[in-house]
């Protein structure tokens, strides 16, 4: 099976944040879909190990800002290959905040929708929250990112001394295992997706 199939399927890329307590965080997604407009209700599906999974669990309201084709490598870096358990993501980025009281990222993007969760999915690995529409706004009318762009475009290649080491490399954000075997549960520790996500070198 080719797994690369599932790259041509039209996913956008999105920063999903969230607020406990005095902490803000966010979270790098490649699933939202609206799946009704009445009542206008979207779907996220979320890794479990993300810290932004955690807030979502236990408030129950995010909000979503659609990146676009301006967006930078360092946005994706900032929210995707670390963990906001151990740093402030937001610390030295420009943010605003909604009328949930959830940041949203005004810049490289070009839309944000604010959604209260009303049921969830266990679905292993991740889970898929269904939520209600409760604000929304375009920001600009610059092209929303897909996955096969970000890959093409804005993703560095790998460098070519990774490429003679042995190994496997997470097709996802760069990361790289190094040794003859990938344990077939082996976890990205950067952007935490599974073996599946990873190509030998």
């Amino acid at each position: 099976m080719n797994n690369s199939a599932m790259h041509k399927l039209t996913y956008g890329l999105f920063v999903v944040t969230a607020r406990e307590g005095e902490k803000d965080n966010g979270c790098i997604v490649n699933t939202v879909s609206q799946v009704t407009t009445s009542p206008n209700r979207i779907t996220v599906a979320i890794n479990k190990q993300n810290y932004t999974h955690d807030m979502i669990i236990n408030t129950g309201i995010f909000n979503v800002s659609v990146l676009t084709e301006k967006s930078q490598f360092s946005t994706y870096q900032n929210f995707g290959f670390k963990s906001g358990r151990d740093v402030d993501k937001f610390e030295k980025f420009v943010f605003k905040r909604a009328e949930n009281g959830v940041v949203y990222i005004p810049e490289e993007t070009n839309a944000f929708i604010s959604a209260k969760v009303v049921d969830k999915i266990d679905l292993g690995t991740h889970t898929l929250f269904i939520a209600d529409v409760t604000d929304a706004d375009v920001l600009s009318e610059d092209t929303s990112v897909t996955y096969e762009y970000y890959h093409k475009n804005i993703k560095p290649a790998p460098k070519k001394e990774d490429e003679k080491k042995t190994g496997w490399i997470c097709t996802i954000c760069g990361y790289i295992y190094e040794g003859e075997e990938l344990p077939a549960d082996f976890i990205c520790p950067l952007c935490k997706h599974g073996a599946e996500d990873f190509k030998k070198l």
